[in-house]
């Protein structure tokens, strides 16, 4: 009998508890906040913030102001060095290095016990519950799951704390049974150089009966790659006859979905994406025929929403309004409260609602992932939709890209440039960026308005990468593997003059 079958029954309970998603949205957050604040309300931060008296959401937002990184940094520098009480009762070990910063300034986002148990393992388990209610055949559990996770960092390591990627906390913590169903070894996947980490992970993973893959798309199809150049085969299911999913999140899966669809062709695969991050696990694809994820209430999170247009007014990014505030077809900035001391932070994050009944989302961008040099407010949703529809037009593959604003004198032209690596390349690359500058005109109206004639921007610029050159970025800044993304959009250019740079040094390497 399959032990998937057996397995699956385990999960039925959290299928009627999920129901409450539908209609109880607000009692779930309403009750994740009262948990939160009281658990915290004798910690330094709860003292200092009334969270004993805090009665309501009306209190909350009285009390706790809206708070970046750098207003709890001092906090959690406090904590790193063994402090307890201060942001959240006891004291928390563990430190998440955040990745997706344009900066090399690094953040340290506490991971608390309970926030490992009811924020970040719990939505594992959610991912797991929702996908075999939706494929009451899955045989996942009768063969490997292959996690691709990042490294500790060792080096930023403190007496009192010890900091690692999100995804090796979580595998350094798992139950030691997971790691029954699972490649590589703990040993591999902690690994803190890709390049050999890549190749161990194929030469472990190609002989076992992989099922299942969790990861990010642009890693994971790193790897896989390298599966495909050992085996000597044309198609992962020649490799895995078994393969049927890839939870994928991190980055948006647009760019990889062609790629994937040629490397895996049976059509028995799943893609469900999820939405987890340093700072907590937040929302999970329940429905394969639906793009939109499925906001998770019941965790210990507590969610709040700032509308991008007043997020960008000055001063604007402190008018937050709770869940039950919010409509669809808006793009809100998100604000989250945890159980591991992130009290109303503003994690970077832009999401749209595509429903309040269940609460239903889409990720539409990062709050300094957007090009807004001369009012034309491009998000990074435009630049994947408009990116899939040139190559759904010119039978391109787009395997990286990030884009920022030319700017020219006041009497002058100014443009937006994009470098873009290709997989496989437009027949025109002029075709191309025309495809998708009339795309993001359709897409954005304050685009089309600034594109009008030309007067303010002309048409958008595309400089085609070398092959490898996001990666050599990545690795120049010690980003490569794990969980690390490449910035899409800058509203300044210092990233895609780096990558200039680093285009035009190996260009003239090759030539040498």
């Amino acid at each position: 009998m399959s032990i998937t079958k057996i397995v699956r029954n385990l999960f039925a309970p959290r299928w009627q508890e999920l129901e409450h998603h539908q209609n109880g949205g607000e009692a779930l957050q309403q009750e994740a906040l009262r948990r939160l604040t009281g658990r915290a309300k004798d910690t330094e931060y709860g003292r200092n913030h009334l969270f004993a008296s805090i009665k309501s959401y009306d209190d909350f937002v009285r009390n706790v102001p809206v708070n970046t990184y750098e207003e709890l940094k001092g906090d959690i520098d406090r904590m790193r060095q063994g402090e307890k009480d201060v942001l959240w009762p006891g004291r928390v070990r563990w430190y998440a290095k955040s990745s997706g910063t344009t900066n090399d300034k690094s953040k340290f986002i506490p991971v608390s016990a309970e926030g490992l148990k009811r924020i970040h393992y719990r939505g594992g388990t959610d991912v797991v519950a929702l996908y075999l209610r939706n494929n009451p055949d899955s045989r996942m559990f009768d063969g490997r799951g292959l996690i691709l996770g990042g490294s500790h960092a060792p080096n930023y390591n403190l007496p009192g704390s010890l900091v690692g990627d999100l995804s090796a906390i979580l595998i350094e913590n798992i139950n030691p049974l997971v790691n029954l169903v699972r490649v590589p070894s703990k040993k591999t996947a902690l690994l803190s150089d890709f390049e050999v980490k890549r190749d161990r992970i194929a030469r472990e993973a190609m002989t076992k009966n992989v099922t299942n893959l969790s990861g990010v798309p642009s890693w994971m199809l790193s790897v896989l790659n390298r599966v495909m150049e050992l085996s000597g085969k044309r198609h992962l299911e020649e490799v895995w006859p078994n393969i049927e999913v890839f939870f994928h999140g991190g980055v948006a899966f647009t760019p990889y979905r062609e790629q994937y669809g040629k490397l895996i062709t049976s059509p028995r695969m799943h893609y469900m994406e999820t939405y987890n991050a340093s700072e907590g696990f937040f929302g999970i694809q329940d429905d394969p025929h639906d793009k939109s994820m499925l906001l998770m209430l019941d965790y210990d999170v507590f969610y709040e929403f700032i509308p991008i247009e007043e997020f960008k007014e000055e001063g604007g990014r402190r008018k937050a309004i709770p869940l039950w505030g919010v409509e669809t077809g808006k793009n809100y900035a998100m604000l989250i409260s945890t159980s591991c001391g992130l009290w109303r932070y503003m994690i970077g994050d832009t999401i749209r609602f595509t429903s309040t009944n269940p609460y239903k989302f889409v990720i539409s961008g990062r709050t300094k992932s957007f090009i807004n040099a001369f009012g034309e407010e491009l998000i990074v949703d435009n630049a994947e939709q408009g990116l899939a529809y040139a190559c759904q037009k010119t039978g391109a593959v787009v395997s990286e890209y990030t884009a920022a604003p030319v700017f020219m004198g006041s009497d002058a032209k100014c443009r937006h440039q994009w470098v873009v690596e290709f997989a496989k390349a437009p027949a025109s690359v002029e075709e191309f960026a025309g495809i998708l500058d009339r795309k993001l005109q359709e897409l954005n109206s304050d685009y089309e308005a600034k594109r009008y004639k030309d007067i303010t921007l002309q048409p958008l610029e595309i400089i085609v990468a070398r092959q490898g050159l996001f990666n050599e970025w990545l690795k120049q800044k010690g980003k490569l593997g794990g969980q690390h993304k490449v910035p899409r959009l800058s509203n300044e250019r210092t990233i895609l003059e780096q990558l200039l740079r680093i285009n035009e040094e190996r260009g003239m390497r090759k030539e040498e």
